[in-house]
Formats: C-alpha cells, structure tokens, sequence
C-alpha cells in the first residue's frame, strides 16, 4: 500500500471556486432524490437494492476505465479511512431513503438543512476547521429560513423518518470533515464499494422481483445521478472548501427537493416552508453572489494533513 503525503497550505482561490460549483451541482442532482424515490413506488429495502446496484454498476464501471482493477481493490486494503468512507455511506444513503419513505420531502430537507452546522462543529473539533465571517451572517439567515420550516413541520407519526433523516445528515457531514482529513482518497471508488456494500445490507428485507420498466428507470437515474454523481460531485467539492461551507451551499437541495415532488406529484409544502425555503434560498445565493476574488482574509486554510493512504495500492 503506497502512502503519500496529503495537501497542505491554503487552497488557491480558482480551486475554491470550483468546489464551490461542484458542490452546488451535487446539490441540485441530490435534490431529485425524493423524486425518483415517489416514481419508483417500492419498498426501501427494494428501491435500495436497484438503487445501489445501478450505483455499483456506473461508478464500479468508471472507477475501473479510469485506474484499473486496482482502483477497487486499493479501497479493500485501505483499512480505517476506506472503511470509515464506506460504512458512513452505506448508513447515511439507506437512512436518507427510510426517511423519504417515513415523511414528508420537505420534513427530511428541514433535517437535512442543520449539515452546514453539524459539519462545522465536527470540522472544528476533528481538523480544527474554520470558517468566515460571510459564512457566519449567511448561515444565520438561513437558520432563520430553517425555524420557519421546521415550525411547519408535521407530528409524532414522522418522527422515525426525522431521525432517519439526521442520521444521515451526520454521516455526510463526517464525510465531507473526512474528506478534508483524508484528501488523498479515490472517492468514484469509494462510493462504487459502498453502494455493492449496500446490496447484502438490504437483499434479506428486499423484495425479489423484476420491477416494471418505470421503476427500473427511477431506480436507475437515482442510482447514477443521485447516489453516484452527486455523492462524488460533493466530496471531490469537499476538497476544496471547508467542511461548513460545503453544507451551507448543499442547503441548495432544501429547497429544491420539495419543489420538484410538488411539482411532479403535488406533495405542497404549506406557506412557512416555502417562505422558509426562500430565505435559505436567498441566503445560499447571497453568499455566492459574494464570493470575493481571492479568499476572505479570516478565511483559514486547511491544516496540514499528515501521510495520507494512496487507494491506488
């Protein structure tokens, strides 16, 4: 197992600015996931088991034209950091699925949107982490834009898919700390090993049968856009900006989950979560409307990160 030293210094401001776009790409692919979890009309033991299937298929298949066989076994050798990638994934992108299945897309989205701060506590505490003061003002708006949401939310009856809903919002926001702590990592070949991790997870609860061909097409786009694409899209982003940050501009999906089940099958939000959902929307928006040149002055760069595992092998 090759080991190579990580990244160190500040990042540049070119390369921030493009984490900040693939992070809001990832975003806006995430947030079609309640869609295709409604037009897939399964169980989420099934909807996982097609889900990830097609996830292991289209990133397995790039991970390997892109670096060979190795590229999936260097992720079996790679001991704790490949497993910490891979178990977090497995838990957060199964309970995200339980959740859209137990409430509302807009109640998990409420959940969803407490990543910025989650991520930056844990960012704080694992990597001594900090972020701007842009981020402070705008981060307070869009707490703002969240209360309202949340004071919209729905009763006892969703309460099992909010905590589905926040177990998955903590195991993202490890891995985008994660990300940083360990920049090294083949995150295609991460993520393509977590969704064939998932398949032996789910199979025992899974109902065995060829779904209609619909469903196949749901299961497949969210399988390869929103399990796959957006997963790497975030975490290659991760790199590049701090862990709050990456959250912060991942509130994107918040607002524009809902908004496509509202509009494809009339799931509508009430008033205080569309109001609420338009300041976070604003807020996402002012801040990277900002966005200075070069970075902000009491903006800090990551710390040094010490010997790193190549996933190369």
């Amino acid at each position: 197992m090759a080991v190579s030293q990580g990244l160190s210094g500040p990042i540049s401001a070119r390369e921030r600015q493009r984490g900040i776009v693939m992070v809001a790409a990832s975003a806006v692919l995430w947030s079609t996931a309640g869609l295709f979890v409604r037009m897939a009309t399964l169980d989420t033991a099934t909807l996982v088991l097609w889900r990830s299937l097609f996830a292991a298929l289209a990133l397995g298949g790039l991970a390997v034209a892109r670096r060979g066989p190795k590229a999936l076994t260097g992720v079996v050798r790679s001991g704790p950091v490949g497993a910490l990638f891979v178990g977090t994934s497995v838990v957060s992108s199964t309970a995200y699925v339980l959740s859209l299945r137990l409430t509302t897309v807009a109640n998990v989205m409420t959940v969803y949107a407490v990543l910025p701060f989650v991520a930056t506590a844990i960012g704080f505490v694992w990597i001594g982490e900090r972020v701007t003061r842009r981020f402070l003002i705008a981060g307070g708006l869009a707490a703002a834009g969240i209360a309202a949401m949340a004071g919209a939310s729905a009763g006892a009856g969703d309460l099992l898919g909010i905590a589905a809903a926040f177990t998955m919002t903590i195991g993202f926001a490890v891995q985008l700390v994660a990300i940083k702590r360990h920049g090294n990592v083949d995150v295609i070949a991460l993520n393509a090993c977590a969704a064939m991790c998932c398949v032996p997870v789910v199979l025992p609860f899974a109902h065995l049968f060829i779904p209609t061909p619909m469903q196949l097409v749901a299961c497949a786009l969210y399988g390869t856009m929103t399990t796959g694409m957006a997963y790497v899209l975030a975490l290659e982003g991760g790199r590049r900006v701090s862990p709050g940050e990456a959250g912060f501009i991942s509130m994107l999906d918040v607002v524009l989950g809902p908004l496509w089940v509202w509009l494809a099958f009339a799931e509508a939000p009430g008033l205080a979560v569309l109001l609420g959902g338009g300041v976070v929307l604003g807020s996402v928006i002012w801040y990277l409307a900002t966005l200075p040149p070069k970075d902000d002055a009491d903006y800090a760069a990551p710390v040094p990160v010490r010997a790193e595992v190549d996933l190369a092998g």
